[in-house]
């Protein structure tokens, strides 16, 4: 379900900051509450356990680096210039 960014590598981002908090919050929610209510619920509350790992998209830790992801989108951009040298940098971009 992750794309591929400009440099080639995964894209574990969301659209929005508020969108990508609100899949962590279910996503954790889920994991947590799973074992959490084991004790009340029983076995009955791992079902939690598939619906955070969705939210999450199956990893914490790609939801970590999308949330990185996220907050610096659009805030560098990378500048290849085709000449002789053919170097690339990184400058700030218009941050949207």
């Amino acid at each position: 379900m992750t794309t591929r960014t400009g440099a080639g590598g995964p894209d574990f981002a969301s659209v929005t900051l508020p969108r990508h908090l609100a899949r962590g919050a279910a996503g954790f929610g889920g994991l947590v509450g799973a074992f959490a209510l084991l004790p009340l619920t029983g076995p009955l509350s791992l079902l939690l356990l598939p619906a955070g790992l969705l939210a999450l998209r199956g990893c914490p830790l790609c939801w970590t680096i999308g949330l990185a992801q996220t907050l610096s989108r659009g805030r560098l951009r990378r500048d290849c210039e085709t000449g002789e040298t053919g170097e690339c940098r990184l400058r700030v971009g218009d941050g949207g």
